[in-house]
């Protein structure tokens, strides 16, 4: 949607409101690399040849994927899966060859304009780092849960949300613009559908007090704004787009976001803390002076399956060089409130 050249068969996107941030592609989701910046690109199709924008939101929040990276996408009309294999042959009917990446994604073996990948211009398409793919699942949805996505622009991870059960979700961003965002990321992707509902609300997640109605949430995500140090592997730069005090403020930021949110999560109910960084301030650090403050809370261990059978754990994420760990480096940490 906002592919505005080709160079060396690659997608060069223009410039977003957060250099280096990665993208989904689908029909007017927002992009946000840098100019002149380059990056392949992924697709994946579901039953009703349904694929999503998903594209990451800037270095202060991490909806960020790898553009040759791409999740399996769910039917409009009955939230069916499609398995991978099926993507790949469709894809390969039009002469597209893909490669499993993830448990869910698929990575072309060629680059290609976005408006020449099946379904983009119908915002089909969805495009997201296999670390970031992580977030929606790890929450541990279930049909009828109240759910807030506290830093949601431009609304990938809340797309998947919905994709995967019938919630309640409340997608929640400070910026007004970014919020249009979210809903213009919603609607492409013609979510929510059966009895899921989404609320977008511009606030401060910092400020409960000013939007929340005392209901509490079954499922909170905190995409906490961060150093974006993740992406260094695809935007080396970024490094010099920091200074020397930006972890020790945005960690602050971090832990006091967390305190913010967690009396609206219901005793039982689950938090799941990312961040899109390889700085342990802003991720095991944060998690543990949380803890020490919070009697009520625990952690809880995180585990992934890849599609080759191996199950790690998921804490710190650092990207490798193996087909099916092609993500940037991200920090999970899965907590819940004693009763």
């Amino acid at each position: 949607a906002e592919a505005v050249g080709r160079r060396n068969g690659r997608v060069e996107l223009p410039a977003g409101d957060n250099p280096g941030g990665s993208y989904k592609v689908g029909a007017g989701a927002p992009a946000s690399l840098a100019p002149g910046q380059q990056a392949d690109v992924t697709i994946t199709f579901d039953d009703a040849v349904t694929l999503r924008d998903d594209r990451a939101r800037g270095a202060p929040q991490h909806d960020r994927p790898d553009p040759r990276l791409a999740r399996d996408d769910v039917a409009k009309q009955g939230l069916q899966r499609i398995d991978l294999a099926a993507c790949a042959a469709r894809l390969a009917q039009s002469g597209i060859a893909t490669r499993v990446v993830g448990p869910q994604a698929l990575a072309l073996e060629r680059a290609l304009p976005v408006e020449a990948i099946p379904g983009f211009a119908q915002g089909e398409v969805s495009v997201q780092d296999a670390g970031a793919q992580m977030a929606a699942r790890l929450l541990d949805l279930t049909d009828g849960q109240r759910v807030l996505d506290a830093c949601a622009a431009p609304g990938g991870k809340s797309c998947h949300i919905l994709e995967l059960a019938r919630v309640d979700l409340l997608a929640l961003d400070v910026d007004a613009n970014r919020c249009r965002r979210i809903e213009g990321n919603l609607a492409r992707a013609g979510l929510p559908v059966a009895a899921a509902t989404v609320t977008v609300q511009t606030a401060d997640a910092l400020r409960p007090d000013t939007w929340w109605d005392g209901r509490p949430f079954d499922r909170i995500l905190l995409d906490a704004p961060c150093s974006a140090s993740g992406i260094v592997r695809r935007h080396p730069d970024v490094r010099w787009l920091r200074r020397r005090g930006d972890i020790a403020t945005l960690a602050a930021g971090q832990r006091q976001m967390l305190q913010a949110l967690w009396p609206l999560l219901r005793p039982g109910g689950k938090l799941l803390y990312v961040t899109c960084s390889v700085f342990p301030d802003e991720g095991a650090v944060v998690i543990e002076r949380f803890l020490e403050s919070r009697s009520d809370a625990l952690q809880l261990p995180l585990h992934w399956t890849w599609p080759d059978g191996h199950t790690e754990p998921v804490g710190q994420l650092l990207p490798r060089s193996e087909p099916m760990r092609e993500h940037d480096a991200y920090f999970y940490a899965l907590l819940t409130k004693r009763p």
